[in-house]
């Protein structure tokens, strides 16, 4: 049976990470944070009902407390009371959870980051690698954008979908390049900003389109557009390109937004090869410089419970 995170399980999960004290359970205050701006994608609160593939060898779930699913208040509590200042793609096409994360943040203050527009990895007929997909896929921005709107999120993600077989990989990108710029008046009319995730084949996704930064920083240069910007997932990135920290660094102008995760397996960062505080201190220090105002979002299955992760991540992410 599927354990939904109430007030007192939600004390008692913050008491077991080690974040509050054994005695009557008080309402969390905001942990200072100082370093990157750091959100939390809402997939990681679903407990069975996340998305996200198990990138782990044999495809198993690594998390400890698969079936312990919180709702959007104690997911944005959680987030809040750990020093997080974002979280993201919600499923604004779900009433239930649009209108849970709605009344979450106007309690807890939080920033919804982004959302994602079309329709998930495979983007079903509204995916960029096909014109005859192109009005569904400017229909589906014009939707994300309005839905975006009511949560005062300026950042929409955009996945090309699945390559196609046919049709000459040129093409396909032709095509991904036109559908975009077809997209930057829709996006500059609603101030938003789209970007564009390349997902690893090698592990992840094997058929998806976009599978690195470096094709993916093609695709934006292409499109030429302040609107139009790249996902910069450090886990994705990592599996098919490596040179992670010159990668950013190069190419910062064209990055619209960070996510994290561990490889192998897509876990907790401290998990795999990734030096995550290196790659924070970089992200950082980009910051520091004003070439970088935006967030990196936590999407990674943990093997530890997760306010224990978010504790830890929020303290590697941590620079003064």
């Amino acid at each position: 049976m599927r354990q939904t995170i109430q007030r007192r399980q939600f004390c008692a999960a913050l008491a077991g990470a080690g974040l509050y004290g054994t005695g009557a359970c008080k309402e969390p205050e905001a942990t200072p944070a100082t370093g990157l701006k750091l959100s939390v994608a809402c997939d990681m609160f679903r407990g069975e009902d996340a998305g996200l593939p198990f990138d782990t060898s044999d495809r198993s779930d690594p998390r400890p407390e698969p079936r312990t699913k919180y709702p959007p208040g104690a997911a944005l509590e959680l987030a809040k009371s750990l020093g997080y200042q974002g979280f993201e793609m919600f499923d604004w096409r779900d009433e239930a959870e649009r209108s849970g994360f709605a009344a979450a943040r106007q309690r807890h203050g939080l920033a919804a980051v982004c959302i994602t527009a079309n329709k998930g990895v495979r983007a079903p007929g509204c995916g960029l690698t096909d014109p005859s997909e192109r009005e569904g896929f400017l229909s589906e921005i014009e939707a994300a954008a309005d839905a975006a709107k009511d949560f005062d999120c300026t950042m929409l993600v955009v996945l090309t979908g699945f390559e196609r077989e046919d049709t000459p990989r040129s093409a396909q990108m032709d095509s991904c390049v036109a559908g975009l710029r077809e997209a930057v008046p829709i996006l500059e009319r609603a101030g938003m900003t789209a970007v564009v995730e390349p997902v690893n084949t090698l592990v992840t996704r094997p058929g998806y389109f976009l599978p690195g930064a470096r094709e993916g920083l093609d695709l934006i240069r292409r499109v030429d557009s302040a609107n139009v910007k790249l996902l910069f997932d450090i886990y994705h990135v990592q599996v098919t390109d490596g040179d992670l920290i010159p990668q950013l660094r190069e190419n910062i102008d064209f990055i619209g937004h960070f996510q994290i995760g561990d490889h192998p397996g897509r876990m907790q960062p401290g998990t795999g090869e990734i030096n995550y505080r290196n790659v924070f201190r970089a992200i950082y220090e980009l910051q520091q410089e004003r070439r970088y105002d935006g967030y990196a979002g936590l999407e990674y299955h943990p093997s530890v419970p997760l306010p224990q992760t978010m504790a830890e991540v929020r303290k590697l992410a941590a620079f003064s």
